[in-house]
């Protein structure tokens, strides 16, 4: 995946409000607080923010079927800050990224003026400075205090807030003040029906645009009834928008239900949780959709906008419901990447489609320009296995090309880093030596990364899928099965398919015999790194 940093410059939108009296200051800053910035909280039907559920695909998908805003999931000002705002150029995405190459958050054009971006904070100043990063990608910003599981609550985010009013105010003030678009959050009831009334006046007095009210308490759960009452009460203290949430099990199963939740809350709008968890097609006017149309419209995103596979498989599960243990529940489950994904639904042709559509953009795009500095030569590549056929990797393109060239075997020299346990390789081939600047999630990866750069910078092939065929590996095994097929063998071709998980096999552990012999063992370098030796594996960056 290829990024670009990109600075781009907004102007701010004037918003024109009539009103009806002077008199009314009050009320006519509530109107300007839920226009700002192009995005009203009145009359709307919304995406509740849910951890692993609302990444982009669902989004999209909500926004497809009638959502009138899409929140994020909660994410936490202490990763955000860390995050670089890139240009994906490859999937017409903007990705947030953390220094571990993590996408923390993406987001796209179709989406932008009706994604509301939630964090999780406890911190004014750090969440002024997650709001600033984001703020020109999204329609709004919303801070979460309402969550009440441990992973937000122990560092006094979401629920916990609720005991810290000032802190509220604090942060609600700063991020006000701070961005240009809308500020709003989201909270849950407070024991009595009286703290619950001055917390939201109190919240409304920091200039946000709305709030969000889930009509339970911190303690309580789905299965404890929803205080509609309370909702109603919080909704006419104020004269900003109030959306109601909690309905999702008891009030709304169908996009029909909707009016009536709004109507028992007197909120101005409403947000769905697990309702939309289950079938996002509740935002749909004319009725739910079969969840098997609905499942299947959810991957063409994940797939187009490369979601993780086990994101996506996670919220496959959601919908699947009690039908998760039937067969294509189990391969599903069982499923460990996108097109695996694809193929329980039937849908390898779709995604063979897009990743064709993927590659076309990668092989238009100008080629990455290496760099020699200490005479290492870097570039900044990744290594994807999709990108190749099964077992045809670089490491092994780069072996039998040296092979030929009757030149001492590949080297690699991995190193990790201590604070996110990511790993870098370097090898070593001809005595020179070439590296990925990008840090991969396992040894395996990081050397076939530094195969990868050793592979373009000598413009070799390495055997991905689509590249004309180079003759380099493999050679027994095509031989082997168009002998076996020239004479009407199935058995013998099949034979001779596994001819290949053998070579890959003696590859690896003649390269592996030869690292023993030249330099530090594996086992020896991840000794070294437990006794606190780990900056002699370094080699210069």
């Amino acid at each position: 995946m290829r990024y670009a940093s990109v600075t781009t410059h907004y102007h701010h939108e004037e918003v024109i409000v009539e009103h009806e009296s002077e008199s009314e200051p009050e009320n006519y800053m509530s109107i300007m607080a839920a226009a700002v910035g192009g995005l009203c909280f009145g009359n709307v039907t919304a995406l509740a923010p849910m951890v692993r559920i609302g990444t982009l695909p669902m989004r999209l998908l909500a926004l497809d079927y009638g959502a009138d805003i899409v929140y994020c999931e909660e994410l936490i000002d202490i990763k955000m800050v860390q995050c670089k705002r890139l240009v994906n150029e490859e999937l017409d995405t903007v990705d947030f990224v953390a220094p571990d190459d993590r996408v923390m958050f993406r987001t796209c054009e179709r989406e932008r003026d009706r994604v509301v971006f939630q964090m999780g904070t406890a911190d004014p100043d750090r969440a002024l400075a997650v709001a600033q990063l984001v703020e020109k990608d999204v329609a709004a910003i919303d801070v979460n205090m309402g969550c009440p599981k441990e992973y937000s609550t122990k560092g006094g985010m979401g629920a916990a807030l609720l005991s810290d009013p000032d802190k509220i105010e604090a942060i609600l003030r700063k991020l006000v003040q701070g961005v240009s678009k809308p500020v709003t959050c989201k909270i849950r009831i407070l024991p009595s029906m009286e703290d619950t009334i001055s917390l939201v006046r109190r919240i409304e007095k920091t200039g946000v645009a709305a709030i969000a009210v889930h009509g339970r308490m911190k303690e309580e759960r789905p299965r404890h009834p929803l205080h509609c009452d309370y909702i109603q009460a919080a909704a006419g203290a104020v004269d900003i928008p109030v959306i109601a949430n909690g309905g999702s099990l008891d009030l709304v199963k169908s996009f029909s239900d909707v009016e009536s939740f709004r109507g028992a809350t007197g909120a101005s709008g409403v947000m769905l949780a697990r309702a939309a968890m289950w079938n996002p097609s509740v935002f749909r006017r004319q009725g739910l959709l079969p969840v098997e149309e609905v499942m299947e419209d959810y991957l063409k995103y994940a797939v187009r906008y490369d979601n993780h596979a086990f994101n996506t498989k996670y919220c496959l599960c959601q919908m699947l419901r009690d039908k998760v243990e039937s067969v294509i529940g189990k391969q599903v489950q069982t499923a460990q990447t996108l097109a695996e994904i694809c193929a329980a639904y039937g849908m390898q042709a779709f995604y063979e489609e897009v990743q064709v559509l993927l590659r076309s953009k990668r092989e238009r795009r100008p080629p990455e320009t290496p760099l020699t500095q200490g005479g290492v030569t870097t570039m900044a590549l990744r290594f994807h296995r999709r990108e190749y056929p099964p077992q045809i990797t670089p490491k092994m393109f780069l072996l039998e090309w040296s092979r030929k060239e009757k030149l001492q075997q590949p080297h690699y020299h991995t190193v990790e880093r201590p604070q996110d346990r990511l790993f870098q390789s370097t090898v070593t081939i001809d005595n020179k030596q070439y590296r990925s600047t990008l840090w991969e999630k396992s040894k395996k990866a990081a050397e076939q990364a530094a195969a990868v750069v050793c592979l373009r910078v000598l413009r070799l092939p390495e055997g991905r899928r689509g590249e004309e065929d180079s003759g380099l590996v493999g050679k027994r095994k095509r031989a082997a099965t168009a002998a076996a097929l020239l004479n009407g063998s199935t058995a013998a071709a099949a034979a001779a398919e596994e001819v290949a998980p053998r070579e890959e096999e003696e590859q690896e552990e003649e390269e592996e015999e030869a690292n023993k012999k030249l330099h530090l063992s594996d086992r020896d370098a991840e000794t070294a790194v437990t006794n606190g030796n780990r900056h002699k594996l370094h080699t210069p960056l």
